[in-house]
């Protein structure tokens, strides 16, 4: 067989597995994270919130509440040039995104918690 000849069975092969997969994984609600970005996200989503005072008092005054919190932590974009590492956790600015952009977290990420130290409005 010539390559003429190959191309169509390979092409129509492609598209047959192309849609069983976008069929099985559409279903299951699968997230590939593999990104440092979404990995990051990911990790600090799963773990416990620990809001600190100046997160509490920004969300007493109404400026900022839990589920725009949450939102941000799930789909924001964590700045991984200028992470800091401490002893045992990492510390990460995480911006909003779309109408969020003027929201920065500041996100202590230990070992089994996550501290929101702070909210910044730009």
């Amino acid at each position: 067989m010539t390559f003429k000849q190959r191309l169509p069975f390979f092409l129509v092969g492609l598209t047959i597995g192309i849609i069983a997969v976008i069929f099985f994984f559409g279903k299951k609600k699968t997230t590939f994270d593999y990104g440092p970005n979404a990995r990051v996200l990911k990790n600090i989503s799963i773990k416990k919130h620990i809001f600190s005072e100046e997160i509490l008092q920004s969300i007493n005054s109404n400026k900022i509440d839990t589920s725009t919190i949450s939102l941000i932590l799930k789909e924001g974009k964590a700045d991984m040039w200028n992470k800091i590492k401490l002893d045992t956790c990492t510390e990460y600015n995480i911006k909003g995104t779309k109408s969020l952009k003027n929201i920065i977290l500041t996100v202590k990420n230990c070992d089994s918690t996550a501290i929101i130290e702070k909210v910044t409005f730009e």
